[in-house]
């Protein structure tokens, strides 16, 4: 089975894929679509300002209101991992007027790690497109004595339990790196988690924490300034916007591979002529040069899919990580 990264590279290159960009969608709207929208649309993004997911919505939202011709607000509604706010989503009135942009967490992967949600992301959901996807980076306090990952892990294992890591929430994609690192690695760490990156970097940089996976778009100002180390990538080969970093696999941890990913979604029965409208405008946008630079400089690839490929990295994030959780222990709590 192609790793995500693979499948990621192939949403752009291959669009006669399950990752294709829809054809116009012209000869199908109907009335009800046709007549939407005619107010303003809330874009729910389930973490805090400054946030990944927050700042690649920011990208957005002011093209989508512009190609819509109504305003597209965006709204914080951070907790619980993201939970929080995807659920607002699910539970909003299915007319169009209420989107989410999420991750990997909500999205897909909390299905098989809370005994409790909700909401069903399958049941609940409707997928609008995969927005961009970006490795994650491991960051430490750079008063730690680790300079590589060789360092780190030795650090680790030479004092088990005292070191601990942030993550943006139980089942995100920093989360779970983090725990197959343990469990490649055999290092006992401890699990924090924040409502969002902003909180890990600063609990990083504030020496509350040693380390963590975080997205490089809110992680590499802070490197760059020397208030945090970059010690590697999670993407199976190097980053074309980090490429001085190895990846953690080079580290010696041969397959080693993990990608953060953002998608769009509405709440399920919204009408299809709605979503099929949103997908179009959204997949013109996000494949736009302005918007793939922009997404670049906060070090994210812009992809930008049919509905049914977002469905479809859903179910696979679903099997991929469930494994996972199942060989690590990992637990939301």
């Amino acid at each position: 089975m192609k790793t995500l990264f693979a499948a990621l590279v192939l949403a752009i290159a291959l669009p006669c894929s399950t990752f294709a960009q829809p054809a116009s969608t012209g000869s199908t709207r109907t009335t009800t679509a046709a007549q939407w929208p005619t107010k303003t649309i809330r874009m729910i993004v389930p973490f805090p300002p400054g946030s990944s997911p927050d700042l690649v919505a920011r990208v957005l939202n002011d093209k989508l209101g512009t190609a819509l011709g109504q305003p597209v607000i965006v709204e914080n509604r951070p907790g619980a991992g993201g939970n929080l706010g995807t659920a607002l989503v699910a539970k909003a009135a299915p007319d169009g007027y209420s989107i989410g942009l999420s991750i990997g967490g909500p999205l897909a992967v909390n299905k098989v790690l809370y005994s409790k949600l909700e909401f069903d992301p399958f049941r609940d959901l409707a997928p609008i497109t995969l927005v961009a996807a970006s490795p994650n980076v491991l960051v430490v306090d750079p008063k730690l004595a680790a300079g590589s990952v060789k360092e780190f892990v030795a650090l680790a294992k030479s004092q088990p339990g005292k070191l601990n890591y942030g993550s943006v929430g139980n089942g995100s994609a920093s989360h779970l790196t983090m725990e197959l690192l343990k469990t490649q690695a055999g290092i006992d760490i401890v699990h924090v988690p924040y409502p969002g990156s902003p909180q890990v970097n600063t609990a990083i940089v504030a020496g509350q924490i040693a380390a963590g996976f975080v997205v490089p778009a809110t992680a590499m100002p802070l490197v760059q300034g020397g208030r945090m180390r970059a010690l590697a990538v999670t993407s199976s080969v190097r980053s074309v916007v980090l490429p001085e970093l190895p990846t953690v696999a080079e580290a010696g941890f041969p397959g080693f591979q993990s990608t953060a990913w953002l998608g769009m979604v509405a709440p399920a029965k919204t009408p299809k002529p709605v979503i099929d409208r949103l997908s179009m405008e959204l997949v013109r946008i996000i494949r736009s040069d302005d918007v793939r630079n922009r997404m670049r400089s906060i070090y994210f690839q812009a992809i930008g899919t049919t509905p049914e490929g977002l469905a479809n990295l859903m179910r696979e994030e679903v099997e991929r990580w469930g494994k996972v959780i199942k060989q690590t222990g990992a637990k939301s709590d």
